[in-house]
């Protein structure tokens, strides 16, 4: 029987992490530079592994094997092939990430058999002053992008965003980007470890050689044009799921609670997944069969809830509980689907 899914820490030490993902996560300190935490992931490259009921020490990968549909969603399970479509983490950067850009879903199917990566960032926390970059402030060509990469001085034609707590930035596949020193973030991105790193300051990684860059690769899966706003704006109401990112890709929604909030999902057929931004809460499935009926997430730490089961109770044991949840929204978009299709094409 399907039930709610916990997961043991997935933690990724990069030479630009920091170190608080640890204890925000109620972990012992360490003085590793922890820069990612893979909440719910099942990426071949680091899946992770189930902390809770029958099934825990599997990892995520079998477990959806097993559960096919009933943890996808029907729908959703032919779509993608009976993958899980979307990973998400907690990013914590003490240092600038490396100026990146992730390819769309027919590049990456064509030079990488994989999806591609769009994504989105949830800003938990930032120091004073801290940004980030998102796009570019002005129009340039591909030669100039080369020309820049090559002299170092890429980062002068970055859009660069001033960030706070609670801020909401959209990155689709192609937007060249990079989190910078300061922010504790959540992010939400298709389920893919395709990155084209472009520039990365001349540092050594922790071994102490420089890390490999994809400038080459980079150039066909950038988009150069320049968009009027790079943020994304929403409404958000104590008590409500206020809906931040709604894409072909995924739908992503906020809620800051301080009582009991029923969330019925079950019409998306698709699997649910929550993250606790902020205290804690318990989630109580109104499916009484389910060997894993309550389910308590702390701040730090995320849950999967299979399509089956997306009718339940968001209990807060914290005062301003702050969850983030996503899922797929199967809308009508005919060319999304092509593409789709087109990813189930396995590698000759």
């Amino acid at each position: 029987m399907v039930y709610p899914l916990l997961f043991e820490p997935n933690l990724h030490t990069i030479v630009w992490g920091g170190n608080k993902l640890r204890p925000y996560k109620g972990m012992e300190p360490s003085d590793d530079p922890i820069g990612e935490s893979w909440e719910v992931s099942a990426v071949e490259s680091s899946p992770c592994t189930i902390a809770n009921g029958p099934l825990k020490g599997k990892n995520l990968i079998e477990v959806v094997k097993e559960w096919g549909k009933d943890m996808l969603g029907e729908a959703v399970y032919e779509q993608y092939g009976g993958k899980l479509p979307l990973l998400v983490k907690f990013i914590d950067a003490k240092r600038d990430l490396s100026i990146q850009v992730h390819p769309n879903d027919e590049l990456a199917r064509e030079r990488h058999n994989k999806f591609g990566k769009t994504e989105m960032w949830y800003i938990i926390d930032a120091e004073p002053g801290a940004a980030l970059y998102s796009g570019f402030n002005k129009r340039i060509t591909k030669e100039e992008y080369k020309q820049r990469v090559e002299d170092g001085t890429i980062c002068d034609v970055l859009a660069k965003h001033e960030v706070k707590p609670g801020d909401v930035f959209f990155i689709p596949a192609g937007r060249v980007h990079a989190i910078c020193g300061g922010i504790l973030l959540a992010e939400v991105q298709q389920s893919s470890d395709v990155t084209y790193r472009i520039f990365d300051y001349n540092r050594p990684g922790l071994d102490g050689k420089p890390r490999e860059l994809h400038t080459e690769l980079a150039v066909d899966a950038i988009d150069f044009n320049v968009p009027e706003d790079y943020r994304t704006y929403y409404g958000n109401t104590i008590g409500k799921a206020a809906q931040v990112i709604d894409t072909p890709h995924f739908d992503v929604r906020v809620m800051d609670l301080n009582e009991p909030f029923h969330r019925n999902l079950i019409k998306y057929d698709s699997f649910i997944i929550s993250m606790c931004l902020k205290g804690a809460c318990k989630i109580i499935l109104r499916n009484h069969e389910a060997p894993e009926r309550v389910i308590k997430i702390r701040e730090g730490h995320s849950c999967l809830i299979p399509a089956t089961l997306a009718d339940y109770d968001i209990t807060p044991l914290a005062h301003n509980t702050r969850i983030l949840e996503a899922h797929i929204d199967r809308k009508d978009r005919s060319w999304e689907h092509k593409v789709l299709r087109a990813l189930k094409i396995t590698k000759k």
